[in-house]
């Protein structure tokens, strides 16, 4: 029997489409590379061991961390969206990607566009902290006295265009406060400083600063998060006293463009299963962390609406990189 031409050819599409998707049900058959575009320590490469290990025993076939540092994280974010969209090399993925987007003029990859996001993972506040030597108690406090005395209040951070240095152009601007900006090659030296006194506020991860807070060492005024942190619960938030004020880091995974949706699928159930488990729940909790659960298309979102917020920070304030 012959078969009508457009019959034929929709068979055959089907036919071809066959053993890629029996690959992504099988998925994974073998060992998948997880991407971490900074080096070993830190949120995001703690998040990426946890999830790592989850998926691992989960899922039967190895998923392995490779830091791959360098260019502010584009280095390793540009390797995985460039290649396979296969699913066996993924990348974690941080407030650092929706920064990128408008801090660098020039990129090879646009991130929201060549990337499939698979899950949210995490969300971890900054926390505003001051020396104890600076003669404010409060956000109010540290606002009035800041507009007193223009310029000489120095905010270190973790160097230009940081997720530390944008959230505080971002109180700059939220509040009308003129802060001189000190970057370090990181978050630990500019903490070191803000001890020693050098500079006199500073935006931190909050596992960074919370045995300093906790010890006296340094005074804690607020997080940026919407909701009060668990660790340090009688801190309140920078939106209690500047009305929206929300910003923190969050981290999650994405793959390559066009990897199959079986794929993603399959990744997303399985990390919002581990954000469900008490154990993983508490781990992300001694680093200050909230999970932060959701489906892909949530995820995407999230990206969207920080790439879009971030760079109108970044504009306002001109912000460069070195």
């Amino acid at each position: 029997m012959k078969l009508p031409r457009r019959r034929f050819l929709a068979l055959a599409t089907c036919a071809a489409a066959l053993p890629q998707a029996a690959s992504a049900q099988a998925y994974p058959t073998r060992a998948v590379r997880v991407v971490v575009p900074v080096a070993a320590g830190g949120l995001n490469d703690v998040t990426a061991r946890l999830i790592s290990q989850w998926l691992s025993e989960r899922l039967g076939q190895q998923f392995f961390v490779e830091n791959r540092p360098g260019a502010g994280t584009n280095l390793g974010t540009e390797a995985v969206l460039r290649g396979s969209a296969d699913g066996y090399a993924l990348l974690i993925a941080g407030s650092s990607a929706a920064i990128n987007a408008s801090l660098f003029e020039t990129l090879n990859f646009n991130f929201v566009r060549d990337t499939a996001p698979i899950a949210s993972i995490v969300r971890v506040p900054q926390l505003m902290q001051v020396h104890p030597s600076l003669p404010v108690q409060s956000v109010p406090e540290f606002i009035a006295y800041a507009k007193a005395n223009p310029g000489k209040i120095a905010m270190g951070s973790g160097g230009n265009g940081s997720p530390a240095h944008v959230i505080g152009e971002y109180f700059k601007l939220t509040t009308g406060t003129d802060l001189t900006h000190v970057p370090y090659r990181g978050a630990a030296p500019a903490v070191t400083d803000l001890l020693g006194g050098q500079i006199q506020v500073a935006f931190t991860e909050m596992a960074t600063s919370l045995g300093h807070v906790r010890s006296g060492k340094l005074r804690a005024l607020a997080v940026t998060t919407a909701a009060r942190s668990e660790a340090l619960p009688e801190i309140p938030t920078l939106g209690e006293f500047i009305p929206g004020f929300e910003a923190s880091q969050w981290v999650g995974l994405v793959a390559p463009k066009d990897t199959p949706p079986t794929i993603i699928d399959k990744l997303n159930s399985e990390i919002n299963a581990a954000l469900g488990d008490p154990k993983m729940k508490a781990r992300f909790a001694d680093i200050g962390g909230v999970v932060l659960p959701g489906s892909p298309a949530d995820f995407a979102k999230l990206i969207r609406d920080e790439t879009e917020k971030w760079g109108k920070v970044i504009r306002a304030a001109k912000i460069k990189v070195e």
